[in-house]
């Protein structure tokens, strides 16, 4: 490794710190050579709407050294350790070079990890276990880990405001319903003269599902505002 120029250095490391700032990335210095940058889950991935704060140590050989990361919040995936934050990457571990940049790291590699898990090299053997077994139950999984520990508050106040919705659009379907048609709904069981009764029953069956469909969606919707709203005030306490 060729011993860098202490000035040098120290210029390349401010350099791009102010790069990581007009890029648009959240940069905290915290010290000389280390800095918490607010990174953003990829945008149509599981990690969408998770916002973690990641530390990252500038070493005094930098760039001819890479910089050491970790994730401060949880979050589950192969590479990364659930209780430690530390990350397994090799473009930051093994193959280095002074040609990247901190912009790198938070626009291309660390995305791609997230995106494109891999396996066979994990940090995290569970998760690693789960993602080869059953993609659907880790997917799953991985969205609640991001609710719980990485959540965006505009996605709490978004599951409020759908479910808020869709109580009030049960309470007019029920409202539209009155006394006088309850009354008439065992004449419409009686068979009217050249009507398909095959028809009638498809007609009943996709009624049945969408009312099922909503009340699902809104279980759902309540269990994840419930959960957000407990982790918010077990952090508060």
């Amino acid at each position: 490794m060729q011993k860098p120029n202490p000035l040098l250095s120290r210029k390349r490391r401010e350099r791009d710190i102010a790069k990581l700032r007009q890029k648009g990335f959240e940069v905290e210095r915290l010290s000389e050579q280390e800095i918490r940058v607010a990174f953003h889950g990829p945008e149509d991935t599981l990690y969408a709407g998770g916002v973690w704060h990641i530390r990252v140590h500038l070493p005094a050989e930098y760039p001819y050294k890479s910089p050491s990361l970790g994730f401060l919040h949880k979050i589950y995936h192969p590479n990364i350790d659930f209780q430690s934050g530390s990350i397994c990457l090799d473009v930051i571990n093994q193959t280095w070079t002074p040609m990247y940049e901190l912009f790198n790291i938070f626009a291309i590699f660390l995305p791609q990890l997230l995106i494109y898990p891999n396996p066979s090299d994990p940090l995290n053997i569970d998760a690693a276990n789960m993602f080869r077994a059953c993609t659907a139950k880790y997917n799953k999984f991985v969205r609640k880990q991001v609710l719980k520990h990485a959540f965006n508050g505009k996605i709490l106040a978004q599951a409020e405001k759908q479910q808020e919705k869709l109580k009030k659009e049960q309470s007019l379907s029920r409202l539209s319903t009155g006394p006088d048609e309850a009354k008439l709904e065992p004449i419409e069981e009686e068979k009217v003269e050249g009507a398909d009764p095959q028809e009638g029953a498809d007609a009943a069956l996709s009624d049945k599902s969408f009312v099922l469909s909503e009340q699902s969606q809104l279980s759902e919707l309540s269990d994840t505002s419930g959960l957000l709203l407990e982790e918010e005030i077990f952090n508060k306490n």
